[in-house]
């Protein structure tokens, strides 16, 4: 095998080594090691590494290396938050943003309340787990750190759980969220032509798995009561496959610095609002108008809001504003906005933002490039950037979470 040696980390936490065709990725090293391995085009298998990094340190979990899903386990806390915060800085400074973000709020294993994992059936078994490194193939998992006790200890349930609705063919993905009653689950992909007798197999895997909801296809296969969460102190119904924040200490962390950045204004817009994870915040102190494109999660906020006590009027409008954004003299009935889009980002809704007298804004994203794109609009349109902070939600991967604070002028 050729010896190369990692010169920086890569978007996506791989080590990079610069060879003469060019950059090679290796996943599972780290700068300044030299390392033996297996190399095809850009892609690189790590064999051996020759001098590891002063910032190595033992995984965490038993499957790292084979599962795909934590790829920084290896390295030191100081330096892996040290990278999060350079990849906002990067995505930042590619637009000529000169901010400089904050430093990364750390958020602990064991508090994913939400995984999804896969299962197929083979000759001998049913295999439950997550994809391996760059890899279309199942690694079983029977311990994952991230993910909250209730579900880490779940495993073995879940796995007796899908057992009867897998077939030879295809793979099912099994969405688990830890709700405030039992865990919800959510099964795409598994056969939907079951005899009575596989689906009563289910059903009872279900219940002593002490699940308060299971789906199958999106219609119902076992329910013991509501499945919610718990949001601002709000018992909110959770519909299946609705946008959660990944942890519930990430939820708090943001929902803080989102709280901060409109602080006295009355009237707020939180836009792409979800099931309320900020609109409820929000209404202790302001009257707050919610816009979201799908039905389920408004028709869900509709309903804390209304189980709620001591909040300020709360307003719904169901809009998909990719297509048509809030503007004009809808924008001036508020004193800010709130935005969290999906990972695309809101470049129509930042151009209307941009061409509005909204004092203050703050946007929410999980996808540092789309949201420096954003910025630079609303930058350009006479907003100034105040404050740029990142939240490490998705624990020992490339992924992590920014709040960013504007205000007009």
């Amino acid at each position: 095998m050729p010896e190369v040696v990692i010169t920086r980390l890569g978007a996506q936490g791989d080590g990079v080594a610069e060879t003469a065709e060019g950059p090679v990725h290796i996943a599972g090293t780290l700068p300044g090691e030299r390392v033996e391995a297996e190399i095809a085009g850009t892609r690189g298998r790590l064999g051996r590494i020759v001098s590891a990094s002063a910032e190595r340190i033992l995984p965490a979990c038993r499957h790292f290396g084979s599962c795909g899903g934590c790829k920084l386990q290896h390295m030191a806390p100081p330096a892996y938050l040290a990278f999060k915060r350079a990849v906002v800085a990067r995505a930042l400074a590619q637009r000529g943003i000169d901010v400089e973000p904050q430093p990364v709020i750390a958020i602990p294993p064991a508090s994913r309340r939400r995984v999804t994992l896969s299962a197929r059936r083979t000759r001998k078994s049913v295999v439950l787990g997550f994809h391996g490194l760059s890899s279309a193939e199942i690694v079983p998992v029977e311990h994952c750190p991230i993910a909250v006790p209730r579900i880490d200890e779940a495993l073995e349930g879940l796995r007796a759980l899908v057992a009867p609705l897998l077939t030879r063919k295809g793979e099912a993905r099994l969405t688990v969220t830890a709700a405030t009653s039992g865990l919800d689950v959510e099964i795409v992909g598994a056969g939907s032509e079951l005899s009575a007798d596989r689906r009563q197999e289910a059903s009872e895997a279900a219940a002593l798995l002490g699940a308060v909801r299971v789906t199958l296809g999106g219609e119902p296969l076992y329910q013991a009561g509501e499945a919610a969460v718990s949001i601002a102190g709000a018992a909110v119904p959770l519909p299946p496959g609705a946008f959660l924040q990944a942890t519930a200490q990430s939820e708090a962390a943001i929902t803080g610095i989102v709280l901060v950045g409109v602080a006295g204004a009355r009237r707020v817009a939180d836009l792409y609002a979800g099931i309320g994870t900020f609109t409820l915040a929000l209404a202790r102190g302001s009257e707050v108008t919610a816009v979201e494109g799908d039905r389920a999660p408004l028709a869900a906020l509709k309903v804390a809001a209304g189980r709620a006590k001591g909040l300020k009027p709360v307003a719904t409008l169901r809009r998909d504003l990719e297509r048509e954004p809030l503007a004009g003299g809808e924008l001036g009935a508020f004193d800010a906005v709130v935005l969290d889009p999906p990972f695309a980002g809101a470049r129509r809704q930042a151009e209307a933002l941009a061409g509005s007298r909204i004092g203050r804004i703050v946007m929410v994203s999980c996808n540092p490039a789309t949201l420096a794109r954003d910025l630079q609009i609303l930058i350009e349109g006479g907003y100034r950037l105040q404050r740029v902070v990142p939240v490490d939600q998705f624990l020992w991967s490339a992924h992590v979470e920014v709040v960013a604070h504007l205000a007009r002028g």
